[in-house]
């Protein structure tokens, strides 16, 4: 195994982006975890060997993921995978109650930076040597099926689909392999409501099913170290027993 490889997992500092750098850790990867603060990247760093940096970066900001990659590129001298994990979700709110500044946050975070970070992986991917490298975007379940009263959050997952798919067409040249990982009710400090009780379509409120966030982690990890010419272009992990399949 190549000892050399190297991560940028943003939204590192917690939930599914930190099980991300430990599994890939573990691997033996060089692991660049990057977020907007310094503590909770500093937790993770110290659960990783000395392979891995942390980084503080806004990274709906293009100089800020700039600054990032410029940074791992210092550090590690390329960049072989890029795992778009940061995110974040919104309250259910009906259309009409929903504030333009919810909304503008929630497309900066969840699919402008994903399209930023991409941007600055394909340039430097095209340029390293040997060239290439993988590109894993977090898609969500709510990139296939909504919940109610979700359409900032909807709305940018369905577009992470899409970015998807038009970075895999376009990254084949090369070398450069795109996938989509779709999450369902992994434990995390974002779904910690789930065991209290989330909305359901019907009107009602019951709990959900969630599973350890490890398993996620890994299902990363798998997509990561596939060999140049496979690709596992959108994969979908669940609590088995959240509602999800029967959602409706």
């Amino acid at each position: 195994m190549d000892q050399d490889r190297v991560a940028v997992i943003t939204g590192g500092g917690t939930g599914v982006g930190a099980a991300a750098a430990v599994a890939l850790n573990q691997r033996g990867w060089n692991t660049v975890i990057c977020g907007r603060r310094l503590e909770p990247l500093e937790t993770v760093s110290a659960m990783l060997d000395d392979r891995n940096r942390a980084v503080v970066a806004d990274v709906s900001n293009p100089s800020s993921v700039d600054q990032l990659f410029a940074e791992t590129v210092e550090s590690f001298g390329r960049v072989d995978l890029l795992f778009n994990n940061a995110g974040i979700g919104a309250p259910p709110i009906p259309i009409e109650d929903v504030p333009v500044e919810m909304w503008n946050e929630v497309v900066d975070i969840n699919l402008t930076a994903s399209w930023l970070c991409s941007r600055a992986a394909f340039r430097q991917m095209k340029l390293q040597a040997p060239t290439g490298g993988r590109i894993i975007n977090n898609g969500s379940v709510s990139a296939q099926t909504p919940r109610p009263f979700s359409t900032p959050y909807t709305a940018t997952k369905h577009a992470v689909t899409g970015l998807t798919k038009a970075l895999s067409l376009e990254g084949r040249p090369f070398g450069i392999t795109v996938g989509q990982i779709d999450i369902g009710n992994a434990a995390t400090p974002l779904t910690a409501q789930m065991s209290a009780g989330v909305l359901q379509p019907n009107g009602e409120t019951m709990p959900e099913a969630t599973m350890s966030v490890e398993n996620v982690g890994e299902a990363v990890a798998l997509m990561a170290e596939l060999p140049p010419d496979a690709n596992i272009l959108q994969m979908t992990i669940m609590a088995n027993e959240m509602p999800f399949v029967g959602r409706g």
